[in-house]
C-alpha cells in the first residue's frame, strides 16, 4: 500500500492553517505551484477530494477535514521523534522553532541572540513573529516547538517557564511641566491613554498590572505597534505603558518622551517560555530558558 508523505501531509495542514495557497506555500517554504502540485498528489494517492477550489475561495471536504486532524497528529508524533533523536545529543544542538510576540521580539533577540549564539554554537533558532494567539495554534499543531510571549496567557495544556518580570513605566509627551517622582496608577484615569489595539496581550497586561478597569473610548487612541505609540506620545497626543524592555532595546532613542516610575509594588508582565508538556526536548528547552534568565540578570 502507497502511504501519504510527510511533506505531502505538512503542505495540506499548511493550507488549512491559512486557506490561502499563497500563504500556506510562504509557511512551508516553497512555491505555490509546489504546494498546490503536492496537494494535488496527495488526493490522487488516496483517490479522493481533500479540497474544493474555486478562482474566489477554497474550502476543505468533510473527509478533508478528517484527514487534516489525523494529519496533524501524525506530524507531531513524527517531529517528536527527532526531538527524541536530538536529546540526546550535544545540548541545545540543532534546530528549535521559536514562536515569539511582537512587544518582545526587537527587543529581546538583538540582545540576547549573541550570547546565546556564543553559549550554544550548535543551536540553530528559527523564529516566528506572531500575535499570542497564533503563536498557541501552531505550538499545538507542530510547527512550532516553544514560544516566548509575555504571561498570563491561556495556552492550553502546555509547560508554562517563567523567566522574569518586565516592568511598566508612564511614558508622557515632551513638555516643560515637570512630572511627579512617581505616577500613581489611579492617576492615569484621567490621561488620554494610547494603548495597542485588541489582540496585543500588552494591552491587557499593562491595564492589569495598573489596576486600570478598562478603556475609555472617550479618553483613549489604539494603534497597531509599540513603535507607533511612542511616536504618536512624542507628538503630544497622549501618553502611554512602555514595558522596561523596551525603553533599554531603545525604543525611546531619537525622541524627548518622558519615562516615570509607577508607585506602590513595580507592574509588570512576566516573560516567559512555553512548549508542550512532556516534549522530548524539555531539558534543552529548560536550558534555554536558563540561558535567558542569566543573561536578564547579566545585561548591561
Amino acid at each position: 500500500m502507497i502511504t501519504p508523505t510527510l511533506k505531502q501531509l505538512r503542505y495540506l495542514v499548511a493550507l488549512h492553517d491559512q486557506m490561502h495557497f499563497g500563504r500556506a506555500a510562504e509557511m512551508c517554504h516553497v512555491t505555490q505551484s509546489t504546494l498546490s502540485s503536492g496537494i494535488a498528489e496527495l488526493e490522487s494517492l488516496l483517490d479522493v477530494a481533500l479540497v474544493e477550489r474555486t478562482r474566489r475561495a477554497l474550502w476543505f471536504t468533510p473527509l478533508g477535514l478528517a484527514v487534516v486532524h489525523k494529519a496533524k497528529k501524525l506530524l507531531r508524533e513524527a517531529d517528536e521523534l527527532v526531538e527524541l533523536t536530538m536529546a540526546t545529543k550535544e545540548p541545545l544542538t540543532g534546530t528549535i522553532r521559536m514562536g515569539i510576540i511582537p512587544t518582545i521580539a526587537p527587543f529581546l533577540l538583538p540582545r540576547a541572540m549573541p550570547i546565546l549564539r556564543r553559549a550554544y554554537p550548535g543551536l540553530k533558532l528559527h523564529l516566528r513573529e506572531q500575535m499570542s494567539e497564533t503563536l498557541c495554534h501552531e505550538l499545538h499543531a507542530g510547527s512550532l516547538d516553544i514560544i516566548l510571549y509575555a504571561l498570563p496567557y491561556r495556552c492550553g495544556d502546555v509547560h508554562l517557564e517563567p523567566l522574569f518580570d518586565d516592568h511598566f513605566l508612564a511614558a508622557y509627551p515632551p513638555g516643560d511641566t515637570p512630572l511627579p517622582a512617581q505616577v500613581q496608577p489611579k492617576d492615569l484615569d484621567h490621561e488620554t491613554l494610547l494603548l495597542l489595539e485588541e489582540g496585543h496581550c500588552l494591552r491587557d497586561h499593562a491595564l492589569a498590572a495598573c489596576s486600570l478597569p478598562g478603556i475609555d473610548p472617550t479618553r483613549s487612541i489604539l494603534s497597531t505597534s509599540l513603535h507607533t505609540l511612542v511616536q504618536m506620545v512624542d507628538n503630544g497626543m497622549g501618553m502611554t505603558l512602555i514595558p522596561e524592555m523596551a525603553i533599554e532595546g531603545g525604543i525611546l532613542n531619537g525622541t524627548h518622551v518622558r519615562t516615570v516610575p509607577l508607585a506602590g509594588k513595580a507592574p509588570a508582565r512576566t516573560i516567559g517560555l512555553v512548549w508542550r508538556k512532556n516534549a522530548a526536548r524539555h531539558a534543552d528547552f529548560m536550558l534555554l530558558a536558563n540561558a535567558l534568565k542569566d543573561w536578564h540578570e547579566k545585561r548591561g
